[in-house]
């Protein structure tokens, strides 16, 4: 049996990807420090584990990095795998887009990732260890709605490629993980979409709105799965994996489906065409 790694997870909220990929690898003996902004919300069946150590972990903020960082340090085991989990998202249409917003969404999913691997350098160069960025495969289409998020993933898809050859001289292997679809609370966390006023997609507002709270769209894979899917990929991959329901169909759409046909595919169901009817 391998020996056991100690694994930084950041996102470990109940109900998400980080937190059942922190007890899958828990359950396989590796330690895990299951990071989240708010530690109330990390489950019990996690913190209830001896080789589980929460903290609290804000990924936009540098002196809580900072902080994290030193906790790590003062307990003397060192760190072998940086998982870049933690993510919001944001659905609006562009032209609505609050810019502020915006913002906020990639100081979480670019800068925040970028800070972490930052922080935690010096430990991961010390154990010759590995990154781990959480993608998803909309970083590679063009899904109407949203751009905003998709935009986030896409700028950290290419952070992770350009990393891992930054890297690599130093002994850190990286990875970036393409996510297809994956049954979380994630939705429930975004912002509500309300439409400004003079917006020009009010007439199809109901549609946005149900795929923003996931009630449109392909229904994908347990949690639990998708973790069980990926562990072993956290644990020894590098470049670039497409993992879960749909990614793999998108993985070749994207290399190889006309520029025509996919735009379609895109936008089919997203209430485009009845706007164009307008």
């Amino acid at each position: 049996m391998p020996p056991a790694k100690t694994i930084l997870i950041s996102g470990c909220s109940a109900h998400g990807i980080g937190s059942a990929l922190a007890l899958t690898l828990a359950q396989k003996g590796h330690h895990i420090y299951a990071t989240a902004r708010n530690p109330s919300k990390i489950p019990g069946s996690l913190t209830s584990l001896p080789n589980v150590t929460p903290l609290q972990l804000d990924v936009t903020s540098t002196t809580s990095v900072s902080e994290a960082v030193k906790a790590i340090e003062d307990r003397g085991l060192g760190l072998d795998v940086l998982v870049n989990n933690a993510g919001s998202g944001y659905t609006m249409p562009l032209l609505d887009a609050d810019l502020e917003m915006a913002q906020q969404v990639y100081d979480t999913n670019v800068w925040g990732a970028l800070r972490m691997i930052q922080g935690f350098a010096d430990l991961l160069v010390a154990s010759g260890g590995r990154v781990v960025n959480v993608s998803t495969v909309g970083a590679v289409v063009n899904t109407p709605w949203i751009g905003i998020y998709s935009s986030s993933k896409s700028s950290l898809t290419t952070l992770s490629e350009t990393l891992r050859l930054e890297l690599a001289p130093l002994g850190v292997s990286v990875l970036a993980i393409m996510v297809g679809t994956v049954t979380t609370t994630f939705h429930a966390n975004e912002p509500e979409v309300i439409l400004p006023p003079t917006s020009r997609y009010t007439a199809i507002r109901d549609t946005i709105s149900r795929w923003a709270t996931g009630q449109a769209g392909p229904k994908g894979c347990s949690v639990t799965e998708f973790a069980q899917s990926i562990a072993d990929d956290v644990l020894g991959e590098k470049g670039v994996v497409w993992r879960g329901p749909y990614s793999a169909a998108m993985r070749f759409l994207c290399r190889w489906c006309p520029g025509w046909l996919l735009d379609q595919m895109m936008s089919s169901g997203q209430g485009l065409d009845q706007l164009a009817k307008r």
